[in-house]
This record gives C-alpha cells, structure tokens and sequence, in this order.
C-alpha cells in the first residue's frame, strides 16, 4: 500500500512514523525545511519537498501510483487543493482532507463530487470534543474509546493505592469480581506496554485497558476503584473553536456549565449563541476568578485556550485549589508522557483525534473504527470478519493469531461476546481486535484474506 501524506506538521509526522513502522510505502510531502528535516531525522519513508497544492510536487510524490492521499496540512485551502489536482491526477485514489472551516464543511457534499472527489472529510475539532464528550460519561476513565455503536467501551483506568483489585492477578480476577466477564487487554507500567497474561498482576500506578459492555460499565468502573456517577458542574476555559463545540454540547446533558474567555468580543459572541452556558469574561488563569467561581466545587475543569502551555498550569493550579478532575488541551504529542508525570487527570487533543479518525481509513479489510492507545504502542480495530477469512469457523484458541494480536469481543446482530478460548467467529460478525504496532500488518492481512502465513 503506498500512502502520500501531504503536510508534516504533528498529525501528518505522527501518522507517518505510525505507518513507517508498519512497512508501508508512505511519502511525506512537505514546504517547509524545518518539518521535513525532522521527518527525515526520525522516520524512514520517503521526502518530497514542495507545497502539497502544486500538482507537479503531488506527480514527483507518485501519486499516480498512490492508493491513499491524506491531506493533513493546517490550512484548509492547502488541502482542499490538494485533493483537487490528486482527483485530477488519479480518480482511483482514495482523498481524504483535514478541514477544520464550518464554512467549507457546510459544502462536503458538494466537495465529494467532481471536480474535488474528496472520499472523506475529518474535522479535528468535532473529534477532540466527541473525545471529551466520552470522558465526562465516563468519571474515572483516563481514556475511552468507543466500538459497535456504543455498544462495547474500551476503558483506560489509572489504580489507584485504594483499588479494589490492587495486587490481583488477572487469572484471579473473575472470582473477585462475582464471576463478572471483565477482560483486561493492556497494562502500561512505567511508560511501557504489556499485553498481559492470567499470571500478571495489577499493581497501584498501572493505566489498564479494560473492555466492557455499555451495560456493564457501572459495575466495572466500581470493580477498578472508580466512581460511576456522572459529572454534573463543569468549567471551561478558553472560547475559542473547540471551546465553543463543547459548550453547544453540554447543553444537551444535565450539566450546569460556565465558560470563561478573556477576549471581550469573542465573550459577546459565546453569549449569543449560547443559551444554558454561563459566560464569563476574565484570565481562567486567574486564581482569584477560579476562587470567585468555586473551582473547589467543579466536577471538572476543562481547559481549552490555544495555548497549550497556559492549559497546563491552568488545570495545575484548578486541581491544587480543589477541582475533582480537569482535562487538558494538549496537540504537542511529545508532551504526552509527561502527562502523568506532572499530575495531569485527562488530555484532549484534536490532532490525536484526527489520527485516530484517520487511522480507520489506511486500514485494510473491512474496518468500521480505530483508536490509538495513550503510549501510541497499539491499537484497537473494529471490523467485519469475512467469509474468506480463517478467523471463521474455528475456536479461537486453535486460531494463531500473530503474537500481541488478541480478539477483545464479538458482536453478532444485538448479542455481544466477550470471547473465552471456546468463542467461534461466524462470518458478517463484527469483531474488536486489539493490536501491538508489530502485529498490525499481520492483523490487515487477517481480515483480508485467509491465514495461511501463520
């Protein structure tokens, strides 16, 4: 599969280095020197300098040949044409462009058709608020990722010192939890990741992958030490683009929110569009304002300005004064692994939402979503299981999935199975895989064609 990316600012560079791991023909086209010295210091694909829009640097890049072109550059126009001239240059090949104007999106009809042929449009910001959306359902969880609809959660859990299950070895973990059907598919421990077996424990520090159930999630979160009451007073700071969309949204829960933004003009517009939010105009960095607003009491403090280092000792100095949790706009990927690090509870970030809506797309076979796991060192799948596949029709256990590769549920029409070595897949079912980086390649060859190279 050859992919050219067009733009190598953090989403273009973050899933190039994905795709680079995984053996794909990716080529990186890229203006600026700066950018592209850094994608050929750290990753091996291929370099194109020039401005994606030019379709002469888009035939040096060989789009002719390419099966995908992902235009992921910060300038809508950028993409827009880019998508353009590749439609013209080759039909065949798949387009997909990053737009974050309401403007341009209000035409993504229009857009799909000739002359643009755009396949798929993404807006990084509607991504990074349905990511805060899942958060608030779900207090507690550091990471959420959604699969059949809602249907199945895949939960990140930080353990805490007083967690139920501290201590517990996994093999030991049904009869502590009343025979509760709770698979535990990824433990990261000091910034490494473990794809655990019935013989490791769950030692207080851990971050935890769990897949559950929507039905079930209240009783899992308990079982981890988790409250499972939703979030009822929120504050956001910053009343930018992203600030804005959460806010629309909140209006549809149960949630008394308010919203602080400093720029008094940006204020009268929030507070026209706005019916149930309360605006504030003030520094959210301020202590005295956070005092004024009774931070103390706020279930959670969101902190969305455009700054990322004003996001982090905001959310610093909001949990020091007495908020119960904040979540913190973050779009530096490097600065992720700090996260825990410094005291921080949860990220949002729209340009890792843009890789995880991307990453469904470069995907072979028949799959519906992906989600990239904090750590970055793996994934979970949905997809269809194909008639021709050799995952159908036998017991899992007597399946040799590539190692670090694990099928984490089943759903077949209103049924959902969490898998035991005895579960069959039958054709049509949809099936959540969750994946090593290593394993990936072997994981798209599974759900394409039958399992022979095992």
């Amino acid at each position: 599969m050859k992919i050219v990316i067009v733009g190598a600012g953090e989403v273009g560079f973050h899933i190039a280095s994905r795709l680079s791991l995984e053996n794909k023909d990716v080529v990186v086209v890229e203006k600026d020197a700066d950018a592209l010295r850094r994608v050929f210091e750290n990753l091996d694909v291929q370099k194109v300098q020039g401005c994606g829009s030019s379709p002469a640097i888009l035939e040096q890049a060989g789009i002719q040949e390419a099966d995908i072109l992902l235009a992921v550059t910060d300038s809508d126009e950028i993409n827009l044409v880019a998508s353009l001239f590749a439609n013209m240059l080759s039909p065949a090949t798949f387009k997909l462009a990053r737009i974050r104007s309401e403007e341009y999106l209000q035409y993504q009809d229009a857009l799909s058709k000739e002359p643009y042929g755009i396949d798929v449009m993404i807006n990084p910001e509607d991504e990074a608020v349905k990511m805060v959306e899942r958060l608030l359902q779900v207090p507690g969880a550091v990471d959420v990722g959604e699969f059949a609809n809602g249907r199945i959660k895949l939960i990140g859990v930080r353990l805490e010192a007083d967690c139920p299950v501290a201590g517990t070895k996994l093999v030991d973990l049904e009869k502590k939890t009343d025979n509760k059907n709770i698979l535990v598919v990824a433990i990261i421990r000091n910034e490494k990741l473990i794809i655990p077996s019935g013989e490791d424990q769950l030692l207080t520090g851990d971050l935890i992958y769990f897949v559950s159930e929507e039905k079930e999630l209240k009783e899992a979160l308990k079982i981890f030490g988790k409250r499972a009451e939703p979030f009822k007073r929120v504050l956001l700071v910053g009343g930018g683009n992203l600030g804005l969309k959460l806010a629309k949204a909140l209006e549809g829960y149960s949630i008394h929110a308010k919203l602080i933004e400093k720029d008094h003009n940006r204020c009268n517009k929030l507070a026209e569009v706005l019916d149930k939010v309360v605006v504030l105009q003030g520094d959210g960095s301020d202590q005295g304002l956070l005092q004024e607003e009774n931070v103390q009491d706020m279930d959670v403090v969101a902190t969305l300005t455009g700054d990322e280092e004003t996001n982090i000792l905001t959310s610093l100095l909001a949990k020091r004064m007495g908020a119960h949790k904040t979540v913190t706009r973050i779009n530096k990927l490097s600065y992720f692994p700090l996260v825990s690090a410094i005291g921080l509870d949860h990220i949002v970030s729209s340009r890792l939402a843009a890789v995880n809506s991307i990453l469904q797309y470069v995907r072979r076979g028949k799959v519906l979503s992906a989600m990239a796991l904090k750590g970055e060192e793996a994934e979970a799948l949905e997809a269809v299981a194909l008639e021709t596949s050799d995952i159908v029709g036998k017991p899992l256990e007597q399946i040799p999935f590539p190692k670090g590769a694990l099928v984490v549920a089943i759903i077949r029409e209103d049924e959902v199975i969490i898998p035991t070595g005895d579960s069959v897949i039958l054709p049509q079912d949809r099936i959540i895989i969750f994946s090593t980086l290593q394993s990936i390649p072997q994981v798209e060859k599974a759900l394409m064609v039958k399992l022979e190279y095992f």
